[in-house]
């Protein structure tokens, strides 16, 4: 199909007879041109002189060379000063008056060179023939040349108004749909478009017609490009696939012809599909609010595009697919239905959905039979099929870099502690008293963490200076995914976050910058609680900030008054005041507690989230219960092999409560992770 498309666009865009007859003529032209302008120079750089001053020349000794020319009857004379320059010095002609051979032994007799100009008749002809031609033909092809090379490079009259759609059949892409994990939702909507394009007549049997086109709106690295390719790969269909800047051009007018070109295009090869990827570079809403106003181009190129998605016939199997991470950008006439009829949301993924992903990426590393993906998928809460992607080939390079053939546990981790924190900084040392500070600091975020309830288990805790600018941090493992926080789980998390600020201040009696991020962290999430989330009592269920990019960065909005807008630090300020003091108090009274973990992170710099549970039970008198022999034997069968590859797993058993460490909980993670 794709050489038979190639060879129909050789011939429409091959040059016709208009473009033979502009060629030619335009080489007439040039070569009437070059033979006016040689002429003049010729008559430019001659001069006629008398045969009296001829004559005078020869007494003068300036002669060098003079040539008869019996034709013409006439003398052409060449002075010395034109032998030595002869693109700056004039050539003299004369009549021939006089005797010729008394005229050639005074020429010789005086030194100067005598030749005869002899004239080929024979050849004149031909001369003059090839003299007109011969420019004629070199112009001609070298201008044919130029011009197919540029119709066979930019497919028009330098690519102006063609569409530069990259078509793919089944085999090129290489995706399918068991490449895409982590979202069945967004997968399985698809799938019934790639299904209508296969079977329309279980569909149009009962009188369903053909969704015109599908959004695919999420986060960057969610997999919106790859599901994209995974539909050319099950479709069998063509596809054409680019972007929304490939439209942009300098010149006006060219966004809505490539747009009329790509439909066309389209409509001879249907049943096809047509992907567009970051569509907001063309369909920014016309609104001067989100589009920026006055751009004429952009505007051309959104109404050629929506009259484009109105003609076309969805008889004939043509499905539009677009993505975008900004959709509160996009006009409101391109995404009614008739249009894009459905928006399909690829997110992040949830638990499920990480474990999926991962097992995609790492069915082609070699695994450690140790690993447990569960664990890994637990720990990045948060991260799209791009993070977890990276994490993968980061273990896979650390394992290559320690000498193994295979990725253990402890590898997995660490990528995961170097896509989110960054690498050890080997080459940063802190002194005595940094490192005391810093090990206090962070300590006082893991004592809070266990001493406060509705918070997240301890993972590790490090004084290791990373490369994205921390000296130390506290990895929080979940036991459970959430999609909802309470009141009291937001006010734990900024209890927590002020315990590193608290402990400074209780211990050294002074505070430092390490709190820096930590207050930033705090100050946004009491923002949100009071203008977001309604949870404070002075301003009760209004909102008073709105989340534009969502998708994005989520930059909140004020909807507010100067007035109201100051009021509502001041909430921010209490709710941060008491959160500090909440830290200050769970501190102060545990301050033994807290001393002995920090000299005991100050001398092993990295502690896991199992040894800083033991020794604040130790010190604090807590009983532990121990399970019974029986269970300990079974647990210890199970997981004997990780631990002796990597001392920081576990992280689900790693609670507050040590009554809660039983043989039923670590088992219970299948369970866990389907829910």
């Amino acid at each position: 199909m794709d050489n038979r498309n190639d060879n129909n666009d050789k011939k429409k865009n091959g040059p016709g007879k208009k473009g033979w007859i502009f060629s030619l003529v335009a080489a007439l032209v040039m070569v009437l041109i070059f033979s006016y302008m040689t002429k003049q120079l010729e008559q430019s750089r001659t001069e006629y002189v008398s045969f009296n001053e001829f004559e005078e020349m020869i007494d003068s000794g300036t002669l060098a060379k003079v040539e008869f020319d019996y034709d013409n009857t006439k003398l052409i004379i060449y002075t010395k000063a034109y032998q030595e320059r002869p693109k700056f010095e004039k050539i003299y002609y004369t009549g021939i008056l006089h005797d010729q051979e008394g005229l050639s032994s005074r020429l010789k007799e005086k030194g100067i060179e005598v030749d005869p100009l002899v004239v080929d008749r024979s050849s004149t002809f031909l001369d003059s023939i090839l003299s007109i031609l011969l420019p004629f033909i070199l112009i001609y092809g070298v201008m044919w040349f130029l011009f197919r090379m540029i119709t066979k490079n930019s497919g028009g009259m330098m690519g102006v108004g063609k569409s530069n759609a990259k078509v793919y059949v089944e085999k090129e892409t290489g995706v399918t749909f068991k490449d895409v994990a982590g979202q069945e939702e967004a997968k399985e909507s698809v799938k019934e478009l790639v299904d209508f394009l296969h079977n329309p007549g279980k569909y149009t049997r009962i009188g369903a017609k053909l969704p015109k086109g599908a959004l695919l709106v999420g986060p960057p690295g969610t997999g919106k490009t790859l599901l994209a390719k995974a539909v050319a790969g099950e479709a069998k269909v063509p596809f054409f696939s680019l972007s929304g800047s490939d439209f942009v051009e300098m010149f006006v007018g060219v966004g809505a012809s490539r747009v009329r070109d790509l439909f066309k295009q389209a409509q001879n090869q249907a049943p096809c599909i047509v992907f567009i990827d970051e569509i907001d570079a063309i369909g920014k809403s016309r609104d001067s609010h989100y589009g920026g106003g006055g751009n004429d181009e952009r505007e051309q190129t959104l109404n050629q595009l929506l009259s484009e998605m109105d003609g076309f016939d969805t008889s004939k199997g043509i499905v539009i697919l677009a993505a975008t991470n900004r959709p509160e950008v996009l006009d409101k006439a391109l995404l009614r239905p008739g249009r894009f009829d459905r928006r399909i949301i690829v997110d992040k993924p949830d638990l499920k959905g990480r474990l999926e992903i991962l097992k995609v990426h790492a069915k082609n590393v070699l695994m450690h039979d140790s690993v447990n993906l569960e664990e890994i998928a637990m720990a990045t809460s948060g991260a799209v099929g791009s993070d977890l992607a990276n994490m993968i080939n980061e273990a896979a390079i650390l394992a290559v870099k320690e000498g193994r053939t295979v990725v253990t546990q402890a590898d997995l981790f660490e990528s995961v502690e170097v896509v989110i924190a960054g690498k050890e900084k080997k080459d940063r040392i802190l002194g005595p008293e940094e490192k005391k500070i810093v090990a206090y600091h962070e300590v006082g975020h893991a004592l809070v963490t266990a001493l406060e309830k509705n918070t997240e288990p301890v993972q590790k805790i490090t004084i290791v200076p990373r490369t994205m600018g921390s000296l130390g941090y506290v990895m929080q493992v979940p036991e459970e995914e959430k999609y909802l926080m309470s009141k009291e789980e937001l006010t734990a998390r900024i209890v927590t976050l002020y315990g590193g600020r608290a402990a400074e201040e209780i211990v050294f009696g002074s505070i430092t910058t390490g709190a820096s991020n930590d207050i930033e962290k705090a100050t946004q999430l009491a923002r949100a609680m009071v203008t977001q989330y309604g949870m404070s009592e002075r301003f009760g269920l209004i909102g008073l900030e709105s989340v534009e990019n969502r998708y994005l960065d989520g930059r909140p909005v004020l909807n507010c008054g100067d007035a109201t807008a100051a009021s509502i630090d001041d909430e921010v300020m209490v709710i941060l005041k008491q959160c500090y003091e909440r830290a200050k108090e769970l501190l102060s009274g545990n301050r033994e507690v807290l001393d002995r973990i920090a000299a005991f992170l100050t001398e092993k710099e990295t502690i896991t989230g199992k040894e800083f549970m033991k020794i604040f039970h130790e010190v604090r008198g807590d009983i532990v219960e121990e399970p019974e022999k029986k269970e300990d034997i079974k647990l210890d069968s199970v997981n004997l092999e990780q631990n002796n590859i990597n001392d920081n797993e576990n992280a689900s058993v790693d609670v507050v409560n040590a009554a809660e460490i039983t043989e039923q909980k670590t088992s219970t993670n299948d369970s866990a992770t389907n829910e």
